[in-house]
């Protein structure tokens, strides 16, 4: 089977990314792997590395870079997107609250799915809202698990501390109780990638009235079982991916 596709530089770059698919590459073993001169390994390489495509180690060899894992993530996002309703739709129906799920986009948290409460007094967020990371449970579940120096950065000016981040991270879920706005509570907990890392959050909200002071007591435990089925959905595809691609 002919596996080019007749551009040829297209071509050539996928052979460099499928060389550094096998781990770390200094250039002389890059043009071993690809069989490619010298110079054509080095500029595509090196442009590669100017998309985030290609980046190096502490060493200075070539290595997969971090766009390919963004690119990855928002291939899953369909697949997330696509289960979220039903999982929404039931989270609403069981708690009578509003439901959303939330991304993190830069120093943004986007709601990119919502099951809205038909009737009454209701916290209504809108599917592409950029709401702040510095404020509220899905803004808390976000950032809890982050990177040390990522995670710093995200509390300055925020309305939560290390401490109260710690806490979400040992229970599991966040809540928040007018701290994105005044007379709103929420109750939020993490959706994960089949590698762990926390890459979305599903949260119900509405008023302190009927959430109370303490909306983990009543709903955590529902909010947590609507996370968790997105993240066996984003398990189960991958594992389906991972078969076909070794069958």
């Amino acid at each position: 089977m002919d596996n080019t596709s007749g551009v040829g530089v297209l071509d050539k770059a996928a052979i460099v990314l499928s060389a550094l698919e096998a781990g770390p590459s200094t250039l002389a073993q890059l043009v071993t792997a690809t069989g490619l001169a010298r110079p054509t390994a080095h500029r595509l390489a090196v442009a590669l590395e100017h998309h985030r495509l290609v980046t190096r180690d502490l060493q200075g060899r070539f290595i997969l870079g971090p766009r390919l894992g963004e690119l990855a993530a928002a291939a899953g996002e369909d697949r997330l997107l696509a289960a979220a309703g039903p999982v929404l739709g039931a989270l609403r129906d069981h708690t009578n609250e509003s439901a959303q799920l939330f991304r993190r986009q830069g120093e943004h948290r986007v709601c990119v799915s919502a099951a809205e409460r038909p009737v009454g007094l209701r916290d209504s967020i809108p599917v592409g809202a950029a709401l702040s990371m510095r404020a509220g449970s899905a803004a808390q579940v976000l950032l809890a698990w982050e990177e040390p120096d990522r995670l710093h950065r995200g509390l300055q000016g925020a309305a939560f501390t290390a401490t109260s981040l710690s806490g979400v991270r040992r229970r599991g879920w966040a809540q928040s109780v007018g701290e994105r706005e005044p007379g709103v509570a929420s109750v939020s907990a993490p959706v994960r990638s089949p590698s762990g890392r926390v890459i979305a959050a599903v949260s119900i909200s509405g008023p302190i009235e009927r959430l109370s002071r303490q909306p983990g007591r009543l709903h955590a435990a529902t909010v947590i079982a609507g996370a968790n089925k997105l993240t066996e959905v984003l398990a189960r595809h991958a594992a389906q991916q991972d078969a076909q691609n070794n069958a």
